[in-house]
């Protein structure tokens, strides 16, 4: 008997062995892997960081200076390098801000690290203000676009050279968003903007189709309707007051994504303080505070410290009016299955329905057993209004703005317009859309100057190579459209408002990853000509009508950083009639 209770000991013993040994392995490869992955990220070009908290304390501020702060370091660091790395609790970032790379720059020379200390030391990165967003995106020029950030043990990389972008964007194996997408899940769950692997590829390919030519052509109807009420309530400042033109357009664009999106007018342009508006405003602002704010991001912390309350009243609401409408859809859908009246409709009620196509389209789907259920299709109802109606709504206050400070390119736009509308009410249609070739090349300029979404970030599945840099699995890489855009190798005397530069003699020298609004390559934004067809529709009506005076100077914008790119401000502007 005591032999056997020996024995057992003896066995237990190394079982006991066995699995500290075991974890006492895997610990070392962990970190010797993680060893290995400091290492890489180590020689991309970026400011001191402290143990632990890397460079956390730089980031740490409120929601409306983050912009400021990402896009002024890298202003700093385009002056030293194309990259910027840095670290963002255990894993890495990068950004990419410039277009060119300059030769012979060995970064990993004694020399090259020398200066790229003194320089930060020089100029740290702590500057809570406009023109630390500015050092920011425009330190990535000197030696070639990178630079490398740590938010405590997470490296960030910031690329900003159209040859860098290209190797991201481009890419098959470098589709995943970023971790930061994380907090639109419990509003967005993993739609199109969230999703990653083969649910994203399947969804990409169902949705394709909603966006065809003629699809989009039924919406005109709708921007029409909803435009012509924009431009009704705005004859009410249209005597030269100075008021912020801003929410009127938002109103506008959250209708016709509401209305094309579900088939439903939820009159926010009459209801501003409906509770749908309302919580689509307020969700997208605690997004933005949890990204910003690194102690929110673990759910425990959240619901004990943070907002979780205000976000899950805002989750109920949007989800509750997101699900109503697929069900009242669903059985509207079943009921003219069964009585079969599609083929008794005339061509003016079919065209009707097909302004529902983004719903329809996910329902005939689902009906088909393709595996959508009421969540699913709730998931892409909902990407679609998130995507669709700030980033528009951004894109033609910026025209407007840019517009109001060149009354010279102005009178332009005016004088094609009349060119091509006999009347200022007339309705636009595809063709005359298709005419107007100044006006599109100012939103395209607009969106180059201030796109309405200023940063991509994309997390690296497997290795990725940048100007001999080796960027480890698991990286953050944050493409710096704000900077990208502003390459004076691509885009002469940057600042420079100038459509003439989307002529097509002058598109096709350029790079083709010198210009992302709407990212680019396989995950590129699904829905940029339905954007782009909108915010023609919705610029034009306005400057049919009024002819507009920006109030705020360039060099007096704050611009602030939140899911999309916005004046702090407001877009202040004056309107007048147009005699």
């Amino acid at each position: 008997m005591t032999w056997q209770l020996k024995m057992v000991e003896l066995g237990s013993s190394l079982v006991t062995y066995s699995v500290l040994t075991l974890l006492t392995v895997m610990l070392a490869n962990w970190f010797y892997k993680r060893r290995q992955k400091v290492l890489l990220i180590e020689q991309i070009p970026g400011p001191k960081a402290l143990p632990i908290l890397g460079n956390a304390l730089e980031v740490n501020v409120e929601p409306r200076d983050l912009f400021q702060v990402i896009s002024g370091g890298s202003y700093i660091w385009s002056q030293i390098t194309p990259l910027m790395r840095v670290w963002a609790g255990p894993f890495p970032l990068i950004q990419l801000f410039k277009c060119s790379v300059v030769e012979g720059l060995d970064v990993t020379s004694n020399i090259g690290k020398l200066r790229l200390s003194a320089c930060a030391r020089a100029m740290p990165l702590g500057i809570l203000n406009t023109k630390f967003f500015q050092r920011v995106v425009g330190g990535l020029g000197i030696v070639g676009g990178v630079l490398r950030v740590w938010l405590g043990v997470r490296p960030m990389v910031l690329i900003s050279l159209p040859n860098q972008v290209e190797v991201i964007l481009s890419s098959n194996k470098h589709l995943d968003k970023s971790r930061d997408y994380t907090f639109l899940h419990p509003w967005l769950g993993t739609g199109l903007l969230t999703s990653t692997g083969s649910k994203w590829h399947s969804r990409r390919k169902m949705l394709t189709p909603a966006f065809h030519f003629k699809i989009l052509e039924d919406f005109l109807e709708v921007f029409n309707s909803q435009s012509t009420k924009m431009v009704e309530k705005l004859a009410k400042k249209a005597d030269g007051q100075r008021f912020d033109i801003f929410p009127y357009i938002t109103l506008c664009t959250l209708d016709v994504i509401c209305e094309t999106a579900m088939g439903v007018n939820i009159k926010a342009q009459d209801n501003s303080d409906s509770d749908y508006v309302k919580a689509v405003y307020r969700i997208g602002a605690l997004v933005q505070q949890r990204q910003a704010r690194p102690w929110l991001q673990s759910d425990l912390l959240y619901r004990l410290i943070g907002s979780s309350k205000e976000h899950d009243a805002c989750l109920k609401i949007l989800h509750g009016f997101s699900y109503g409408t697929i069900r009242s859809r669903r059985i509207e859908f079943q009921k003219e299955k069964t009585n079969k009246l599609a083929k008794h409709m005339d061509d003016e009620i079919i065209g009707k329905k097909r302004r529902l196509a983004f719903l329809d389209l996910l329902l005939e789907y689902s009906e088909e057993g393709r595996g959508l259920s009421d969540e699913d299709i709730r998931e892409e109802v909902d990407t679609f209004m998130f995507e669709g109606h700030d980033t528009t709504a951004a894109a033609i206050n910026w025209s407007l703005y840019l517009l109001g400070c060149h009354p010279e390119i102005q009178a332009r736009v005016h004088e094609e317009l009349d060119m091509i509308f006999s009347s200022p009410d007339q309705p636009v249609t595809m063709a005359e859309l298709r005419e107007m070739k100044l006006t599109e090349n100012c939103i395209k300029e607009a969106l180059r100057l201030f796109s309405s979404v200023p940063f991509l970030a994309r997390e690296l599945q497997e290795e990725a190579v940048i100007d001999n840099y080796r960027i480890p699995e698991g990286t953050t890489v944050m493409v710096v459209t704000y900077r990208l855009h502003r390459d004076p190798d691509q885009f002469p005397d940057p600042e420079r408002f100038d459509p003439d530069r989307f002529l097509p003699e002058n598109v096709s020298k350029r790079h083709p990853y010198a210009y992302v609004p709407f990212s680019a390559g396989p995950r590129n934004c699904i829905g940029q000509k339905f954007a782009l067809m909108e915010e023609k529709i919705l610029l034009s009506s306005i400057l049919r009508k009024y002819r507009a005076e920006s109030c705020t100077r360039r060099e007096d914008l704050r611009l602030l950083g939140e899911l999309i790119l916005r004046p702090e401000n407001g877009n202040t502007v004056k309107l007048f009639p147009r005699v």
